[in-house]
């Protein structure tokens, strides 16, 4: 049986207007500063911004409180070099295979190709999974809902997170990712749903010259 929740006072910071301009203000000027970055220094990152990154993730809404996620932070460089050569191994099957010829061109401007050095260079992989339910103490199990919806958002939180520390990231997905279970000892009920690189980018960094959605294209206004 489901624990019965008690209810306590919403701790809220109440602010004026001007106030909530200010913040979203700056709030979007320092994330229109993100970007997707593959060329990673070894700068070492510490331990507790990592930690601390994770943790603002976990705080995500959930179906039900469920909270369906776990998260893997690997530093160790054995681990880092097994996960990309797995990684790379179905990246070729991608490229070579998989991939659809529409998909290959639409990867294309992004210079992308099936080798990933940023697997090992990078200082932190944030392991991604998605639990669809979990295991009590007997073995029983207890179902979760809306899983993919609510690890995908979790996983938006560590990424500003992230970026809001001053570290930049890339959100790698190799396909399928199972290799990730086996070389993390995660259990059968989780599925790996993604791999966050992480950390500094190099001084001679370059990002794809792109643009974002604005305007009409990104939103509609019904008032």
């Amino acid at each position: 049986m489901a624990k019965v929740h008690s209810f306590i006072p919403l701790k809220f910071d109440h602010r004026d207007e001007q106030s909530l301009v200010t913040r979203s203000e700056q709030f979007l000027a320092n994330m229109k500063k993100r970007r997707t970055v593959r060329d990673f220094s070894s700068r070492v990152v510490p331990e507790s911004v990592i930690a601390n990154a994770i943790e603002t993730a976990g705080g995500a809404p959930s179906g039900a409180n469920m909270q369906p996620w776990h998260f893997v932070a690997v530093s160790n460089a054995l681990l880092k070099k097994q996960i990309r050569e797995a990684a790379e191994i179905e990246e070729r099957e991608l490229y070579e295979h998989r991939a659809s010829d529409e998909w290959l061109e639409a990867l294309a401007p992004m210079g992308t190709d099936a080798n990933k050095p940023f697997l090992e260079t990078a200082p932190w992989l944030i392991a991604v999974f998605a639990q669809k339910y979990t295991l009590d103490e007997n073995g029983n199990k207890r179902k979760h809902y809306y899983t993919p919806e609510s690890v995908g958002i979790a996983t938006g939180f560590l990424i500003a997170a992230l970026h809001n520390a001053g570290l930049a990231t890339l959100t790698h997905t190799p396909s399928p990712m199972g290799f990730l279970r086996d070389i993390l000892d995660r259990p059968k009920h989780e599925k790996p749903f993604l791999l966050l690189v992480t950390g500094y980018p190099t001084e001679d960094a370059l990002v794809p010259d792109i643009d974002k959605k604005t305007g009409n294209d990104l939103l509609s206004w019904k008032t």
